[in-house]
C-alpha cells in the first residue's frame, strides 16, 4: 500500500485545508517545490499535487510551479484541481504528469470522462469526494444529490487507473478515515482505490493495512505529515511491514 505526500497549492504556496475550506487554510511553506522534494527524499515514491485555486475556479492557477515539482522530482506526480477539458489534460500530460485527476467533469459530464479514460488509458485518475456519503463538486464548494457509491459504480466502469476517495467530513481533522463508507466502496468496485482524508495517527494507517487485499492501492497523507503527527518514515515501515 502507498503512503503518498499530499502538496496542496494555493496562491503559490504550499497549504493544508481543513474539511476542504477556502477559509480554513494552514500555510506550511513558500516553497512548494522543495516540500516535494523533501517528500521524495524520505522515500515518496509517489506525489499527490492539487491546485486548490483551480480546483474552485474551474482553471489551473498553479501552473507553473506544478511544472517545476514535475520536473525536478525522480517521481510520478498525480495532479488534479480544476481539470475539466481535454485540452487542460493533455497539457498536463505533456508537462510530464503521470496521472491526472478530475473529479467535477466525471459528475457532470460522465460521458465525456468515459471517453477521457479510453483516450488515456492507464494515465486517468477520478477523484470521487464525498461528504457524509454526498458527492460534492468544485473545489468541493458545491454539493451533488448524489450518493457516492452510485457514482463509484458509474467510475469503476469506466477503468481509470485509479479511483481517490475522499471524506471531506474527515479531511484537515486527524480523526481517522471513513472506514465504513470505505469498505463499501472498495465491495463495490474492481478499481484501485487511493483513500484520502482524516489520517492523524500510524494507527490509522496500520488499520489500513489489511484493506490492500480488498482493492485498497495507496493513502495520501496531508495534515498529519506536515504537523509530525505521523513521520513519513513510520508511514513507511508500517505498510511496507505488512
Amino acid at each position: 500500500m502507498l503512503v503518498i505526500p499530499a502538496v496542496d497549492l494555493k496562491n503559490g504556496r504550499c497549504v493544508r485545508l481543513r474539511q476542504g475550506r477556502m477559509d480554513a487554510e494552514t500555510v506550511y511553506s513558500d516553497d512548494p517545490v522543495a516540500v516535494a522534494q523533501s517528500w521524495v527524499a524520505q522515500g515518496a515514491a509517489w506525489l499527490h499535487v492539487v491546485d486548490l485555486d483551480g480546483a474552485v475556479e474551474g482553471e489551473p492557477r498553479n501552473l507553473s510551479v506544478i511544472e517545476q515539482i514535475v520536473h525536478t522530482v525522480p517521481v510520478p506526480v498525480q495532479v488534479g484541481g480544476g481539470i475539466r477539458t481535454i485540452d487542460r489534460i493533455e497539457r498536463y500530460l505533456e508537462l510530464g504528469v503521470a496521472r491526472v485527476i478530475i473529479g467535477t467533469l466525471a459528475v457532470e459530464q460522465p460521458m465525456l470522462a468515459a471517453d477521457i479514460c479510453r483516450r488515456f488509458p492507464g494515465r486517468m485518475a477520478v477523484s470521487l469526494d464525498a461528504r457524509d456519503g454526498k458527492v460534492a463538486l468544485k473545489g468541493w464548494q458545491e454539493n451533488a444529490a448524489l450518493d457516492y457509491l452510485s457514482v463509484a459504480r458509474q467510475i469503476d466502469a469506466w477503468q481509470p487507473a485509479v479511483m481517490i476517495f475522499t471524506a471531506i467530513q474527515r479531511d484537515g481533522t486527524l480523526e481517522g478515515p471513513d472506514f465504513p463508507r470505505l469498505k463499501e466502496l472498495l465491495n463495490a468496485v474492481s478499481l484501485p482505490v487511493i483513500v484520502a482524508g482524516g489520517i492523524g495517527l500510524l494507527d490509522h494507517l496500520q488499520s489500513l493495512v489489511p484493506l490492500a487485499a480488498e482493492g485498497l492501492y495507496g493513502v495520501i497523507v496531508g495534515k498529519a505529515l506536515y504537523d509530525g503527527s505521523v513521520m513519513f518514515h513510520e508511514a513507511l515501515a508500517v505498510t511496507q511491514r505488512a
